[in-house]
């Protein structure tokens, strides 16, 4: 699991930006505020959806990344 923050101040773009506790762009502790553990974005974005319509995940340390799962038929 991961800890997600939100920042509490909007990014040019007039979002509010989660971000993981290790990213490197995460706001000072006055700026932002905890949304607690999750396992990806897509879950602690939905958290911040009930605070605020205006959030995204932050670009460097919540990239969202899909991958096909192939799985091999046992004969």
């Amino acid at each position: 699991m991961k800890f997600f923050y939100l920042s509490s101040t909007p990014n040019e773009d007039n979002m509010l930006e989660i971000h993981e506790r290790e990213c490197s762009n995460i706001p000072d502790s006055l700026d932002r505020d905890y949304l607690g553990p999750f396992n990806n974005g897509a879950e602690a974005i939905r958290k911040a959806k009930m605070i605020s319509e205006n959030v995204t995940l932050c670009v460097h340390c919540c990239k969202v990344s899909t991958s096909s799962v192939l799985l091999k038929k046992k004969s």
